[in-house]
């Protein structure tokens, strides 16, 4: 891996979904999930938006 590719970590993981991390090169940390063939991209206020939103669905 050369220095300017993200540092990626898995989260969570299901049979169909994938959420994982990635720290950039910058020092910026970006979040993502795939769902099927859609891959949404979350920067980190956006990711704690979103986790916010996930747990207050029932």
């Amino acid at each position: 891996m050369s220095n300017n590719e993200p540092k990626t970590e898995t989260i969570a993981e299901t049979e169909n979904f994938i959420a994982w991390r990635a720290e950039e090169p910058d020092g910026e940390v970006t979040y993502h999930v795939e769902l099927n063939n859609v891959t949404v991209h979350f920067f980190e206020e956006e990711w704690t938006e979103f986790l916010e939103l996930v747990r207050s669905l029932k």
